[in-house]
Formats: structure tokens, sequence, C-alpha cells
């Protein structure tokens, strides 16, 4: 969207959350364990990564292991507002600088057999919180408070911000 040109490097990162680990800890390590799971890979180069997070009652909500767990998410979220924690990190060559974003997202009430079609999409799968609004999830939704991208997997102000700070600030002309 920003014509920022990359590469992607999927990182072998386990993202389970360890017992008692508190949500903003949680995005946090995963942002951190990627961009340096992925440095070595790629040296001299700048790495940006992220992890996201649902949050509803303190309980994160990784993603479904099923479509039954999907379902079963969607509708602890439906009629709620729960939290969506994204946390971005930037490395190169030793250093590295975080952020963390923090949106609220009200789920409209729905009945079972509307979650149970929107999983049936699969779409939900392999999402955090069994749902992406940038997508066929989008009427779900009744309001978000915070950055939408943020929401969606990458906070784009707070991502720009850290690349700015290692050398390579956003133009909108090349």
């Amino acid at each position: 969207m920003l014509r920022i040109p990359f590469r992607v490097i999927p990182p072998d990162v386990d993202e389970h959350v360890i017992a008692g680990e508190a949500p903003d800890a949680y995005v946090t390590r995963l942002s951190r364990a990627k961009a340096l799971a992925v440095a070595p890979q790629a040296p001299g180069e700048v790495i940006l990564a992220a992890d996201t997070t649902v949050v509803l009652d303190g309980k994160i909500f990784e993603k479904p292991t099923s479509p039954a767990h999907a379902v079963q998410m969607l509708g602890r979220l439906q009629g709620r507002t729960h939290a969506v924690l994204t946390a971005v990190a930037v490395a190169q060559d030793g250093r590295l600088e975080q952020a963390l974003d923090v949106s609220r997202v009200t789920f409209r009430p729905f009945e079972r057999a509307i979650l149970e079609e929107y999983v049936a999409t699969g779409e939900p799968l392999d999402k955090a919180g069994a749902y992406a609004i940038q997508g066929l999830g989008a009427p779900l939704i009744e309001r978000v408070e915070g950055d939408f991208f943020g929401v969606m997997g990458l906070p784009l102000r707070l991502a720009l911000d850290l690349l700015a700070k290692f050398g390579r600030p956003y133009r909108f002309t090349r």
C-alpha cells in the first residue's frame, strides 16, 4: 500500500503463550523473537516484525486450533469490546527498537449460524481472535477505537516511526 520495497522471510518462532504471561509481554516477546530470528538471515538489513493478539477479560485469544474453536472464540467476542495488542520490532545489526499499539474493538451481536458461516469461509482459522477486520470479518465489527491498521496486524504509524529511527523515513516520493 505504501510502496515500500520489502521481502518476506518467515521466522521460525514458537508462538505459544508462556504460563502466566501478560498479553503485552506476550506480543512484545514474539515481535522481538521474530525480528531476532530473521536478522541473522539478512545481515545489515532492517528487519521489521510484528505480532498481534486479542484480549478479552484478561485472556489471550491466540489463533484458533479448529473451526469449532474459532466459532467459540467469536461467540465470546460478540456484543462485547475487546483489546487488540500489536507489538512491532525493528532490528538491524544487533540493535532493536520496539513499540506497542493497543486498540479496542467492539463486535456486533450475531446468531451462532452467522458465526459458523464466517468460519466456514476459512478466513478466521489463522487469525488471532479468529477474525480479519480487513476481510470478510468486517461485518462483525461495530466500532474501533484506536488504530485500524494495528487491528489488522501492523500499526503503520508505529512501524514508520521505528523505521525512521533506523534511517528509513517514509517518503511519498522515491
